[in-house]
């Protein structure tokens, strides 16, 4: 393990953003087997009464690897170069340009507060729309999709990311600060995918009444 360490470590500071892009692509696809598989166990059945063939035949488990090429090409596409130079700049940007000293309170905080306003929102809007057109889904589809699941995961994810943020960048070099999220995203691909699984839930009904309605 600590030579695979010492290696990675070697090829990023050699090749920084092809190690980012190709390690995040493979962590986002590792993620979403491990989506795939918690949200199959926990998924509840859409028909109240099921015959005990169909019961054992849902209950197997199949990998929708089509899915999980699409999953990782966006954390290949997507999270590994946008997240490269997002954290590299916005590190260079909080101590060059508002000259906050490392690691203090106002250091972190605005850290925190720019990727929870600004990468964060856009990650989970370029998800949510990329996927639904991976999936062969229309414009109208995606659209609605979107609406449906961006506020619901904005709102949840917003009580989770600032602390994972906290200690990202208090105690995590920049240079790995991108593998730390994308290793959180693990488990967040898994609640994305429980979120899009739950559909028209009566919960989500709930955000829908925060926004205003068209008239």
């Amino acid at each position: 393990m600590l030579r695979l360490w010492k290696w990675y470590q070697n090829c990023l500071s050699t090749h920084p953003v092809k190690t980012q892009v190709i390690s995040s692509g493979f962590i986002w696809g590792f993620g979403d087997i491990a989506a795939q598989t918690v949200t199959h166990y926990t998924a509840k059945p859409l028909h109240l009464q099921i015959t005990d063939k169909n019961k054992d035949k849902d209950e197997e488990l199949k990998i929708n690897w089509r899915r999980v090429g699409c999953t990782a090409l966006f954390g290949l596409g997507f999270v590994g170069p946008v997240g490269h130079f997002w954290y590299q700049g916005l590190d260079r940007i909080i101590k060059v340009r508002l000259k906050l000293q490392q690691n203090s309170f106002r250091f972190v905080a605005s850290k925190v507060a720019a990727d929870g306003i600004i990468f964060g929102p856009l990650d989970l809007l370029v998800f949510f729309t990329y996927m639904g057109f991976a999936s062969g889904k229309t414009s109208a589809q995606v659209k609605e999709d979107v609406k449906r699941d961006f506020l619901p995961a904005l709102i949840l994810e917003g009580g989770i990311w600032p602390i994972v943020q906290v200690a990202n960048f208090r105690f995590v070099p920049v240079q790995y600060q991108l593998l730390y999220v994308n290793l959180f995203c693990l488990l967040d691909s898994c609640f994305l995918s429980w979120i899009e699984q739950q559909e028209d839930a009566p919960w989500k009904q709930w955000f829908k009444t925060i926004l205003p309605s068209k008239k």
